[in-house]
Parts: structure tokens; sequence; C-alpha cells
């Protein structure tokens, strides 16, 4: 295509942060660059608080700020996020007749302004003039390092119902507390089908409906005190019953109450249900890494397959996703070596078959790394968790707890070797 976007070096994604409380202007970012960008990934936040370690966290090229919030707050914004953000361009979205404000915009730091409603020509036309005059990445200043680092985020997903996808969330997080020693949170993101309650055993009294109504008044009390605690030490947010959440959760409600969740936690661990809409992407795009929960059956490997295929059209590295095949040993399966060879994709983990047991263990509401320490599963589900805490976060000194909050954060970073990411 004559107009198309070809600045980057080959095979690198364009990687853009939207910052704007409306949707429909996502949207119509993202119609202008379909078509004109080969391969791109569009980034989201509502909130403006969000905007500044959503960009650290994905390192955009460019970062568009809507001035819906008015010249101030966006002027604002866009000063900090040139400040501590200096390798991304920055563009500021403005109406038409407002060029006051689109002055106060580049005076704050922003590299230009795009008019709304966007005009295709223009919008392509400006991007590619950023992006071919846009500066190396640059590391934060050192001070920037004093910032309390954000949690690591694990979400476990699978193409299919029934593949143990629960189960293993569950006892990786539990066996991740019992690991680093440090505060755990786990999260049921399976608003279609919630079932985190009943295989922990634990009351229905709070759930996340009861923090979406004060998103703007969030703090560490208010989620605390959501929050369910399990004898295992994990805390863990529930899922309402279906029929009792007024309206879905939206993509960003799910990124906001996430960020603070990674600000009080040094392990968010994330079970996302079926049908993989926007509010699923959104945790999956926060995550550091994706345990993608396959069964050897013929069925699940063609789900997987398109799955794949989704992740990898949505910008995701292959790192970021380990395929983890469950019941490995089951009877009448398909090998792994065949599942790999149908996939072109490498098994990061097995964990071997032991149906009754897992049935057992949930009916029962006890994670069997707890009631039965020694079976194949349990030993399986810790090694997953450990091999999980030293690819992410290299060997991790084992830290007293006293609270959960951002101290932990800081201690928990501080490794003995590289981390091997």
């Amino acid at each position: 295509m004559e107009d198309s976007l070809a600045i980057l070096s080959s095979g690198e994604t364009l990687r853009l942060l939207l910052v704007s409380v409306r949707e429909a202007t996502r949207d119509e970012v993202g119609d202008a660059l379909t078509g004109r960008v080969d391969d791109y990934r569009l980034y989201w936040v509502s909130q403006s608080e969000l905007a500044l370690p959503r960009a650290r966290e994905v390192s955009p090229h460019v970062i568009l700020v809507d001035d819906v919030r008015g010249a101030a707050d966006m002027s604002e914004l866009i000063g900090r996020l040139a400040g501590q953000v200096p390798g991304a361009a920055i563009l500021a979205l403005v109406e038409a007749e407002a060029m006051a404000r689109a002055r106060q915009a580049v005076l704050a730091g922003a590299r230009g302004f795009i008019t709304k409603p966007l005009q295709v020509e223009e919008f392509v036309a400006t991007l590619r003039q950023v992006l071919s005059s846009r500066p190396s990445f640059v590391e934060a200043d050192e001070e920037e390092e004093s910032e309390a680092p954000l949690g690591r985020t694990i979400v476990f997903c699978a193409p299919r119902g029934g593949t143990g996808r629960t189960t293993l969330a569950i006892n990786t997080a539990i066996s991740l507390r019992q690991i680093t020693n440090v505060p755990v949170v786990l999260v049921d993101a399976d608003y279609a089908a919630p079932a985190l309650d009943v295989a922990l055993n634990l009351p229905e009294e709070r759930d996340i409906s009861d923090l979406l109504p004060r998103l703007s008044l969030l703090d560490e009390e208010l989620i605390f005190g959501v929050l369910t605690r399990h004898v295992s030490g994990i805390h863990v947010l529930l899922a309402p019953p279906p029929a009792d959440l007024a309206s879905p959760v939206s993509p960003s409600q799910a990124q906001e109450v996430l960020h603070w969740l990674r600000r009080l936690f040094p392990w968010v661990i994330v079970d996302v249900g079926l049908p993989m809409d926007e509010t699923a992407f959104a945790f999956l795009d926060s995550a550091d890494r994706i345990i993608l929960c396959v069964l050897p059956e013929m069925v699940g490997l063609r789900n997987t397959r398109l799955m794949l295929d989704q992740f990898k059209g949505r910008g995701y590295p292959e790192r970021k996703t380990w395929l983890v095949l469950n019941r490995a040993t089951m009877n009448g399966g398909i090998s792994a070596g065949d599942i790999e060879e149908r996939l072109h994709v490498h098994i990061a983990y097995r964990i071997p078959d032991d149906q009754p047991l897992a049935t057992h263990s949930i009916n029962r509401g006890v994670p069997l790394v707890m009631s039965h320490r020694r079976s194949a599963l349990a030993r399986a589900f810790r090694d997953l968790a450990r091999r999980l805490a030293e690819e992410m976060m290299g060997v991790v000194e084992p830290v007293d707890e006293r609270r959960a909050g951002v101290g932990f954060l800081r201690r928990l970073f501080r490794r003995t070797s590289h981390a091997r990411v």
C-alpha cells in the first residue's frame, strides 16, 4: 500500500499507547492503522493515572494523549510522560478548533498534534514523521530506580473449558507463596463461570464488583477490604456469580484493578476464562507471562493454534507464552512430540495425569499442594512455580512477611543473580 508505514526495522512491531476515556477513540485509531501498518499493537488506558506505569511496561514508540480531560490536565500528563518516557514520541489528539490546547501540549513536550475527528491521511503522515525522527530509546534516570517496581503478573488461560486451568492456577499461586515467602494474590477473572470460591472453599462475601463503583477511590485499605485471605496465605480477588454482575467488567476497569494489585503484591496470578473478549485481553496484555494450559487432545490442539495466532496478531512476543501440557501422561493422548510438531511451538512444561486426585482436591476445596504434598502432581506444580520464579526474577531471596505492600516489592526485586526473562 502506497501510504503504508515502513519506518521501523524489519520484524519490529509498532507499539502505540492511547490515553483516552473514550472507547470510540481507540476504535478510530485502530481503524486508521489497519491496512496501513503491517505489524502494530495498540494499547489503551482510560485513566490518566495509569498512563505512566503502562508506558513503562510496554515501551511504546508513540503515545497518543486525548484532550478530553482539558488542556491543563493534558499538558500536565504530557509533561510527565515526556520527562519519564523520553524514548516515546508523544502526540496530542485535539479538536480542530482547540488550537490553544495544541500549543500548550507542544510546550509541555508533545512532538505534535492531530486534529479530531481523525483524518486518516493526516494521522498516518504525522506518525511517519515522528517515527522517522524519533530518538533512540534511553534508559530512565537513575532516580527512577528508587520507585517501587510493579509485581509480576502471570495469566492462566486455555483454549476451552475442562483443561485443568483453574487447578493449575491455584496450585501454582500457593506454590509461589511457599517458595518465595512473599505475598501472592490470585484473581478470578472467569466472569462467565467463576470457580475459585468453590475450589478454595471460600465464603462469597466480597468480590471485584465491590471495587468497580469505587475505582476513583481505590487505595490499599479498600482493596484489602475486598480481598479474601486463604488458609495457605494467599489473597484472593473473587468474581461474583454472573447473575449478580450488574454490567460486564470493562477492559479499563480490569486494567485499573490489575495495576493496583501489581503495586501491592509481588505476584499477581490471574485465572482468565472464556470467552476471550477484550476484558480477557486486558489481563493478557499486561501479563509478564501467559500460561496456556492444553490437553493432549486433537480438538483442543486446533483451538490452541487459533489462540496462539490471536496472540501473534496482538503483537505478543513468543517468549511471553508458555505452553503447559496438562495430563501429559493420559492414556490415548497425543504425544508431546506430535503436539510440538503440529503447533510449531515448544512445550514449556508438562503436568502428569492424575485426574482422580485433581477432582478429589477440587471437590474438597483443598489444593493438593497442601493436602497431598508428596504426590507427583504436587511436585510438578511446585517445580513449575520454582521455574517461573527463577525465569522471571532470578534467584529470589526469601523474605520475612509482615504485611503485603510495596516494601515487599523492593526487597523481592533485590536479586542475587540477573533475571533470565
